[in-house]
């Protein structure tokens, strides 16, 4: 006699199903994930500090966190997962994109690939881990909500590319990592908005492959500066079919700062922006790439579409 399939064993195993994959990536990242704390002292004495969250991404004791955990720390020790505490330095951070790399010591550890936040869906299951509030190795899954938010950081800066999702966070997550079900690193947890629920951000981390190289070079990102705020949207159809583009997405002028380069060029509001100097801007994440240091000062061709119109736009990048 043939067994019937129920309901219930259907749910039982979409739900085995989902606790495999959610345990499965905790199993390959939570070894490399580390609670930071910030000390801050002055004049001799402990004037408090912060804890928050990081992940090893490179076996000789590269750690990635957010640059506003360590921000003023005088000292700053990391707690391994075996409950080992350790001494870090900082060397360097970029507070316009929320990241920061500490060194402890320590070789062969535990790490994190870095994977890739291009291509994220809506919808695909993602995993955070971190420490809320101190307790440590709090692991918590969701899924990604939207991609291509902005934010603003804490230099006023737009934060761009960001990954939202509804696994929970809260304070002590900050600076932890938000892996897909293969354990990588598609994110890195950023910010609450805190009179909402499931309501969180994580840094891409296409933004950290190309963060992190130059703060491991210089301790800094040098840039240069369009002024816009922007986010990544779709281009109509129609669009890309009549002017033959070689992306169906594009970066949308949100914002226009006062006095800035975009705004002494010309671009406006609701601008979509396509290409500069000749390379292709499917995302913010390109348009970060771009605007490197050697850009400053320099006239650029920015491509854009204006309503049904196809323009080219000099526009000479500001130095920071």
């Amino acid at each position: 006699m043939a067994q019937t399939t129920t309901a219930f064993d259907q749910d039982a195993a979409l739900l085995d199903a989902y606790s495999t994959a959610v345990t499965r990536a905790v199993d390959r990242a939570a070894p490399a994930v580390v609670k930071i704390d910030a000390v801050h002292r002055r004049g001799g004495r402990n004037r408090g500090g912060g804890t928050g969250s990081g992940f090893v991404f490179a076996s000789d004791g590269l750690v990635l966190t957010n640059a506003h955990v360590v921000d003023q720390a005088t000292e700053l020790r990391v707690l391994l997962p075996d409950g080992h505490t350790c001494e870090a330095s900082l060397i360097g951070r970029d507070d316009d994109t929320d990241l920061a790399v500490l060194k402890i010591s320590g070789s062969s550890l535990a790490s994190i690939p870095l994977g890739q936040s291009r291509g994220l869906r809506q919808g695909q299951l993602v995993v955070a881990i971190g420490n809320p509030f101190g307790f440590q190795h709090t692991v918590t899954a969701g899924v990604v909500s939207a991609t291509g938010r902005s934010l603003r950081a804490r230099t006023g800066r737009l934060m761009t590319g960001l990954i939202q999702t509804d696994a929970a966070l809260n304070p002590g997550n900050s600076g932890g990592p938000l892996v897909n079900i293969d354990g990588e690193a598609i994110g890195i947890n950023t910010a609450v908005i805190m009179p909402a629920q499931g309501i969180n951000f994580a840094v891409g981390a296409d933004t950290a492959h190309v963060v992190v190289p130059q703060l491991l070079r210089d301790g800094r990102v040098r840039r240069s500066y369009l002024g816009v705020g922007a986010q990544d949207v779709p281009i109509p159809r129609r669009i890309v079919r009549h002017f033959a583009l070689p992306s169906d997405t594009a970066v949308l002028v949100t914002e226009i700062v006062p006095d800035g380069a975009a705004a002494r060029g010309g671009i406006r509001d609701g601008d979509l922006i396509i290409a500069m100097d000749a390379h292709v801007v499917a995302r913010t994440d390109d348009l970060h790439r771009l605007l490197t240091s050697d850009r400053a000062g320099v006239v650029s061709a920015i491509k854009l579409i204006r309503g049904t119109e196809l323009l080219t736009i000099e526009v000479s990048p500001d130095a920071k």
